[in-house]
Parts: C-alpha cells; sequence; structure tokens
C-alpha cells in the first residue's frame, strides 16, 4: 500500500497542470501507471481544458478503466466535452447498464449530444463493429515489458490475449501476446517485441469481408479501427467462426424453403406458415416432372422395365445436383467465389458429373444387365447417368450465382428450384434416351 501511494505521490507531485498542459502525452502515460481509481481522482482535480485536452492520448484500455472511477455527474459533463467519436468510442466500450445511464443523463443535460451519440452508437447489422470484442488493451511503443505486466495485473476482467502497441500519434503499429510478454526480458520495450499488424478492418466492414480477412491472413485475432483509424476493438478467430458457422445453418434452412426465423422448438402454426408456401410451389414444380414422365406415357406401357427404373434416373440425379449445390453455396458464403466465376465453377462441375456419370454408368449398366438380361436397358440407364449427372452438377452450380446476380438471396429456396431441374433432367435423360434406343429394349 505504501509503495502504491508513493507512486501516487510522485505522479502528483509531476503531473501539475502547467505539465499536463504542456506534455499531454507524457502526462497520459504517467496516468497508466496509476491504479485507474487514483489517475480518476487526480484528473478530478485539474481544470476540465486540460483533462479534456489529456485524454486523447490515453491508449484504449486505460481510458474505459479510468472513466468509470468518476461519479455520473463528472462523466456526463466529461463524455459531453469530448469530441463525437472519441465519445463515441468510449460509450461502446461501457457496460450496457453504465452506457444508459450516461445517455439518460446526457438527455437531460445536453439532449442534442445525447441524440447524436444515440445514433452514432447503432452501427448497421452485418458490419465489423457488431462482431468486434470492445474489450482491448493497448499501450506505447516504449512502455517496458515490466509496467505493461503491472498495469494487466490490476485488471478486473479477463485480460486479453492480444496486446495492441501504439505510436505517439495512437497510429497501430504492432502486436504482441502475453506468451510473449512474460517469456521476455521485463527490461525490454514493446516496440522490441511487438511483430506488424498484418491485416486490420473498419468497424463498417461487411463480415463477409472479416471472413474473407481470417481466410487469407491466418490470424488469430484482426484489430478493428474507426473512420479516424484508431483502434476501437477485435475479432478473434473464434467470433468469426461463430459468425460464419450461423449464416451456414441459416442457409440450410433456406435452401429448403424453412425459414431462417424458424428455430427447433418454434411453435407449429409458425413453422406452417413459413413452410407451407414453399410446399406449394415445390408442388407446382413436382407436376411439371410429371408432366415430362407423361410425355412418354406410351413408351413406358410398352416397356415397363423402365417405370421400375426411373427413380434411380432421378435419386442420383438429384444427390449429384445437392453435392454441387452445397459446395457453391459454401463458396459464396466464405467468399471464395463471386458471380464472376460462374463460368469456371460450371465447367468443374460438369467435368465432375461426367467423371461421376461415367463411373455410375459401369456399375448401374451391369446391375440392370444381370436383372434385366437386356443390353439395351443397361445402355440406356447408363448414358442417362453421365447425360443426367452432367445436368445436374451445373444445374447445382449455376442456380445459387444466378440467383445471386439477380440480386436475390442465393440460399432462398435453392433446393427447391434444383430439385426441379435435377428431377426434370433426370427424367427427360432417361426417357428421351429410351426413345431413341427403343428398338434394342424388352417390351412389355
Amino acid at each position: 500500500m505504501s509503495m502504491v501511494q508513493g507512486t501516487l505521490d510522485a505522479a502528483t507531485e509531476q503531473l501539475s497542470e502547467e505539465f499536463l498542459s504542456r506534455f499531454p502525452l507524457k502526462s497520459a502515460q504517467l496516468l497508466g501507471t496509476l491504479p485507474a481509481k487514483e489517475a480518476a481522482h487526480l484528473l478530478q482535480q485539474q481544470a476540465q481544458q486540460v483533462s479534456y485536452r489529456l485524454w486523447k492520448y490515453l491508449p484504449p484500455g486505460a481510458a474505459e478503466q479510468i472513466f468509470v472511477q468518476f461519479p455520473l455527474s463528472y462523466q456526463t459533463q466529461f463524455i459531453a466535452s469530448l469530441d463525437s467519436h472519441i465519445a463515441v468510442n468510449l460509450l461502446n466500450k461501457q457496460s450496457q447498464e453504465v452506457q444508459q445511464a450516461l445517455l439518460a443523463a446526457l438527455q437531460t443535460a445536453h439532449p442534442a449530444i445525447a441524440e447524436e451519440l444515440s445514433e452514432l452508437l447503432v452501427f448497421p447489422d452485418n458490419t465489423a463493429a457488431r462482431m468486434m470484442n470492445k474489450k482491448v488493451q493497448a499501450f506505447y511503443g516504449d512502455t517496458s515489458i515490466r509496467e505493461v505486466l503491472t498495469q494487466l495485473r490490476r485488471l478486473d476482467n479477463k485480460v486479453p490475449d492480444v496486446i495492441y502497441v501504439l505510436n505517439e500519434q495512437q497510429d497501430l503499429i504492432g502486436e504482441t501476446t502475453l506468451n510473449v510478454l512474460v517469456g521476455s526480458a521485463s527490461s525490454k520495450t514493446l516496440t522490441q517485441v511487438a511483430t506488424p499488424i498484418r491485416v486490420t478492418l473498419n468497424v463498417m466492414d461487411h463480415k463477409d469481408l472479416v471472413v474473407e480477412a481470417f481466410e487469407g491472413h491466418k490470424v488469430r485475432a484482426i484489430p478493428v479501427l474507426d473512420a479516424q483509424q484508431q483502434l476501437v476493438g477485435q475479432i478473434r478467430f473464434f467470433d468469426a467462426y461463430e459468425s460464419t458457422k450461423e449464416d451456414l445453418a441459416s442457409n440450410m434452412q433456406t435452401m429448403v424453403g424453412a425459414s431462417k426465423d424458424e428455430k427447433a422448438l418454434s411453435s407449429s402454426w409458425f413453422a406452417v406458415k413459413k413452410r407451407l408456401p414453399w410446399l406449394q410451389i415445390n408442388l407446382l414444380t413436382a407436376f411439371a416432372a410429371a408432366a415430362v414422365v407423361g410425355a412418354f406415357e406410351g413408351l413406358i406401357a410398352q416397356v415397363t422395365a423402365l417405370a421400375i427404373l426411373l427413380p434411380v434416373a432421378a435419386g442420383q440425379s438429384g444427390n449429384a445436383g445437392a453435392q454441387a449445390l452445397a459446395v457453391t453455396m459454401r463458396g459464396l458464403t466464405l467468399r471464395e467465389i463471386s458471380t464472376r466465376h460462374w463460368y469456371q465453377v460450371m465447367l468443374k462441375e460438369m467435368m465432375v458429373g461426367f467423371l461421376n456419370g461415367a463411373a455410375i454408368a459401369i456399375t448401374c449398366g451391369i446391375g440392370v444387365y444381370l436383372w434385366s438380361q437386356s443390353l439395351g436397358l443397361a445402355l440406356v440407364i447408363a448414358l442417362a447417368m453421365i447425360s443426367s449427372l452432367v445436368i445436374a452438377g451445373s444445374s447445382g452450380a449455376i442456380v445459387p450465382i444466378a440467383l445471386k446476380k439477380f440480386g436475390l438471396d442465393p440460399a432462398q429456396s435453392s433446393s427447391i428450384v434444383l430439385t426441379t431441374i435435377t428431377d426434370i433432367a433426370g427424367f427427360m435423360s432417361f426417357l428421351g434416351i429410351a426413345l431413341l434406343l427403343s428398338d434394342m429394349l424388352p417390351k412389355g
């Protein structure tokens, strides 16, 4: 306790109003060496203009820890006097309860400022700001590791794993980790142990760009900057992974006509309202596929074996299309591909469909020949497997890309559209080839 008091007395002696005014950066660094409560007490004893001027030099982490030690009346006046972007960043770091209390107090004392800050605090959906962890810790590069560890031990909450390094203009210049700090000599400075920043994000960046950044750089966390290029938060790999996982799960539902809003324990009536319209659409598409079969009614009546093999043709086509659709949807979700890649993706899936179709054709042809003793029937099913899998694969790639190209949700019930295409392709290929080779088929 005496050591802390001695440090406070020394800082109080050095941090005179004249020193604070002339050397705000050095003053901010000295304040950071004190416990937050003592630093807040010291600031309240100074002229307010002096405190406002040096506040912007306090790095993220230290600023909010000192701020919460102020009484509410002082916090309110202090927030109202700061530049809007500094005030927003400071408010963003507070708990929901503290934030609401401050805004309520501001609404009474400074309604215009309260309205402005309330608007600035709300970030659009699907942006990096909505994904970021606001609790970040940053220090100036000339701070010794001994001092950094001392300040980190004072934190009440969990210490972040990644520590950021700033220059005198508060620009982000590097980062390090707790493991590195603990394993380094305490006399070294942060600049000596920090590594360069590989990638940064802006608060307004879309979350697709966040996922793309993690995919491209393989980092554990990415710092998030505001419009003034000041550090306001970080996004950890786990946060991006959770967001992507939710998107993929949501896409799985919409692909089959279920609403994104429906949960496993949603009411039956809610589920019916969301699913029934798409089931009705699916019914219409099923009639379209049935109409294709009806067009070959005469041929099926003559060669009844065709009716038995119809589900095989449609089933394989549907499975192949679903595989291509799943891979393409993942590529669009993770931004591995865009709509301009449609041709490459289609060619790839057509080749996959051809090779898979050839392999399936051999297996299926042998099976049908052993069952029917008809070379013609085996040839028909074999050729149908190849043609239907090529069509199904290319369709599975094109459907979601086409929806995105036309400004629609690529996941929105694309599975239902694809099912229609693959059913018709399977039936048309099988029955069309059978019609062409009808002389080789057994009658009856």
